[in-house]
C-alpha cells in the first residue's frame, strides 16, 4: 500500500477545506491539510502559495474526486433550493460580496485602518454564464 498523498482540490481559506475534509472522513478517506495553519495566520498570503491544499491517499484519490464532484458548488437557499438566475435561468449562482456603495466602503475603509471585522457588507448573487448581479430580495 502506498503512504503518498495526492492533493485532489485547493481552497483559498482554511474553513471550507474543513468542510470539505469531514464529509470526506465520514465517507472512510484519509485526507490532510497542508498550509492551513499558514493561511489561518495570514489570509493574505493564500493566493502566493497556492490556498490550502486537501490531499488524500493516491489509493483512494478517485474515490475522493467523485465525492467531491457530489457535492454542489453553486449557491442554494434557505430550504436546500437551487437559485436560478433571473436572466438566463442557469443554475451557476455564486454569493459574493460586494463595495458599492459609501457605507461599504466606509466600513471597507474603517476594517482595513484598524484590523476590525467589516462592520457592512452587502452581499448579492452573480450569474456565471451571463455574469447577471441580482439579490433574492
Amino acid at each position: 500500500m502506498s503512504d503518498t498523498f495526492k492533493t485532489i482540490a485547493r481552497f483559498q481559506y482554511s474553513t471550507e477545506a474543513q468542510i470539505i475534509k469531514g464529509r470526506l472522513e465520514a465517507e472512510g478517506i484519509q485526507v490532510f491539510l497542508s498550509d492551513n495553519i499558514t493561511i489561518d495566520t495570514d489570509p493574505l498570503v493564500s493566493n502566493a502559495i497556492g490556498g490550502v491544499k486537501l490531499k488524500v491517499l493516491s489509493t483512494q484519490a478517485i474515490e475522493a474526486q467523485h465525492i467531491l464532484d457530489s457535492i454542489k458548488k453553486y449557491a442554494i437557499d434557505d430550504e436546500g433550493n437551487t437559485i436560478n438566475c433571473p436572466n438566463c435561468k442557469s443554475e451557476k449562482i455564486e454569493l459574493f460580496s460586494t463595495i458599492k456603495d459609501f457605507k461599504s466602503f466606509f466600513a471597507f475603509i474603517f476594517g482595513f485602518l484598524f484590523g476590525t471585522l467589516p462592520l457592512h457588507a452587502k452581499h448579492n448573487y452573480k450569474c456565471e454564464d451571463c455574469k447577471t448581479e441580482f439579490d433574492l430580495k
